[in-house]
């Protein structure tokens, strides 16, 4: 008998034969990678994993799930097996000797963002992410200035990794069937930021601040982080016309203002 998916938990087991192969495939999987898989469900894609790479590290929150698991995959010993929500999951236990894993997730379209943020937290210790994500965040995730899906979070993605979609997943390869569309997205992490920044904290601050009224100009929006003289100065100096919203900015735009508000 098959276990039927808890709403509860947002599952949506992804059931098509060929977008499984599929993503398997665009992993760019070797022999030597470890892989941590976030919510392996019913362990579809966990079989292909174990004949491919070295070790698969599988975190499922669903205890009823990982009784099947257990069961599906005793006789592998590449397998590794965690109950536990995936947001109270340090990864850096698992890493040893400096090697890098790549994560493959089938994320709950409810908790997805506050997955890739944790994930990010633990960056330095992930080579790559391969995530079946909703289609509207995907492409969130990817866009870049002059989009209105572009926000504070594209930012915060791109300043770490090089996102790209890898391709669409209509609805029906999932059961039940959600709503909307998915994508499979890849992300590479990056050796390091992909702009300089004098103070990352301030630099992110910024952005959130600009984006959290983003039909505002930036003279307008970002008043109640700086004092209006400091504010125009700054602009000025970065090479931002102070009428430009925060969609209208480059992360290379929003680093140098941000450079410059840190030398005052």
């Amino acid at each position: 008998m098959r276990p039927k998916p808890k709403k509860s938990l947002g599952q949506n087991f992804l059931v098509d034969k060929n977008i499984q192969e599929k993503i398997i495939q665009s992993g760019n999987l070797k022999k030597s990678d470890v892989v941590l898989e976030i919510g392996p469900g019913r362990g579809e894609l966990t079989s292909f994993l174990l004949e491919k790479v070295k070790k698969v590290i599988a975190v499922e929150i669903d205890s009823s799930l990982c009784a099947i698991l257990r069961d599906k995959f005793s006789g592998y010993q590449n397998f590794e097996l965690i109950n536990q929500d995936i947001l109270k999951f340090d990864i850096r236990d698992f890493i040893k000797n400096d090697k890098k894993l790549k994560v493959i997730a089938n994320l709950p379209y409810y908790i997805s963002t506050p997955i890739i943020t944790h994930l990010f937290e633990h960056r330095e210790v992930i080579k790559e992410m391969y995530l079946t994500l909703q289609k509207e965040l995907a492409s969130r995730l990817t866009t870049g200035p002059g989009s209105k899906e572009y926000g504070s979070i594209s930012c915060f993605i791109q300043f770490y990794s090089d996102a790209q979609i890898l391709f669409p997943i209509k609805n029906t390869s999932f059961w039940p069937a959600p709503k909307v569309d998915s994508c499979f997205l890849k992300l590479k992490i990056l050796s390091k930021p992909k702009v300089r920044v004098s103070d990352e904290q301030l630099f992110f601050k910024l952005i959130r601040c600009a984006f959290n009224q983003r039909r505002k100009s930036l003279k307008n929006s970002l008043g109640s982080l700086l004092p209006e003289p400091l504010l125009k100065d700054c602009l000025k100096s970065a090479k931002l016309k102070p009428n430009l919203r925060a969609e209208d900015l480059s992360l290379a735009d929003f680093a140098r203002l941000a450079n410059r508000v840190n030398q005052y």
